[in-house]
């Protein structure tokens, strides 16, 4: 929700002190984060120090439904044999399956939209604080634009929306009181020129609105 990541290195120096495994979520972090798309313990390093990985196939791989478990095989078998979720809960559907693995494929065939991610990602954090506004979180493609007013947050998302750009005004009880923000969400998929325009919008909205001067 911040746009922030985790100090895995740290966490894994401590688990390697205290004996004890690193467990991580990854759902903000599939896909894009790391050179290849690894996630987290990609980019921080540490690959082989992150012992169990939980992670959806509804983010950044496009299944929009389901998720997995990653870790030893005695804790794979366990989960099958007792885990709650897992037992009583459909199948997936073969289509969110085949989408999935087909984003899989082509994250393991090339680190271009890894790449690209991290590229676009950059031009909009750097671009927008460029313009004034304050985005939380670091290097993540999630970029919360934080506004602190809730009906400010909502007033501009709306105005965006009418500019033809979807992004999301969130505010209490989603994030403590005095954080409302704007959360926007860069996509492979987007051109340096989408990033431009959604900037440039995002500075005139944010005038009219008294978020900038």
């Amino acid at each position: 929700m911040d746009g922030d990541i985790a100090p895995l290195r740290e966490i894994c120096q401590l688990a390697q002190k205290y004996d004890a495994l690193v467990f991580i979520d990854e759902c903000h972090a599939t896909g894009f984060l790391g050179p290849n798309g690894r996630g987290t313990d990609e980019l921080l390093g540490v690959m082989d120090k992150v012992t169990i990985i939980n992670s959806t196939l509804g983010k950044a791989l496009g299944g929009a439904a389901g998720g997995y478990t990653t870790g030893p095989k005695p804790l794979i078998d366990l989960l099958r044999q007792r885990s709650r979720p897992y037992l009583f809960s459909n199948s997936l559907p073969p289509a969110v399956v085949g989408c999935a693995s087909k984003a899989l494929d082509l994250l393991m065939e090339s680190n271009a939209i890894a790449q690209s991610m991290a590229a676009k990602t950059q031009r909009f954090r750097s671009k927008m604080t460029a313009a004034g506004f304050t985005i939380s979180g670091k290097d993540h493609p999630i970029c919360p634009v934080m506004l602190g007013d809730a009906r400010l947050a909502a007033v501009m998302a709306e105005d965006m929306l009418s500019r033809g750009i979807y992004v999301i005004g969130f505010s209490y009880p989603v994030v403590p009181k005095g954080k409302a923000r704007i959360r926007v969400q860069i996509s492979a998929v987007h051109s340096d020129e989408d990033i431009d325009r959604c900037v440039e919008a995002f500075t005139e909205v944010g005038r009219k609105h008294g978020a900038l001067p």
